[in-house]
């Protein structure tokens, strides 16, 4: 009777035992454009937007390129990202967070 009992409370409590929980986490990816109005290199850029003003932060890596495409070297990045420059930025946008995985010079 108690190996009875056993194997039904076993039956019972296994499903809950080997079940996962998952959740999910949405995340959108999308461009801004402005003014550069303060840089914070790797830590956070403010552009000056047509809606307004809006901060960004930067992701883990960060890549710098021109319009065309072609990738800035550090140098390049010390010189030409500044305040008052326009730019482009890709962000992924995790919740109210938005890190910039990417910054669009808008001259080559």
């Amino acid at each position: 009777m108690r190996k009875v009992l056993l194997s039904i409370a076993l039956a019972v409590v296994a499903p809950f035992a080997w079940g996962q929980v998952s959740e999910t986490t949405t995340t959108t990816t999308t461009e801004g454009s402005g003014t550069i109005t303060e840089y914070t290199p790797g830590s956070v850029i403010a552009l000056r937007e047509s809606s307004g003003p809006r901060t960004y932060h930067f992701g883990k890596t960060v890549t710098y390129v021109t319009r065309s495409g072609r990738v800035l070297d550090e140098d390049a990045v010390r010189t030409r990202i500044k305040v008052g420059v326009p730019v482009r930025v890709h962000y992924v946008g995790e919740g109210d967070n938005m890190l910039v995985d990417r910054v669009i010079l808008d001259e080559d």
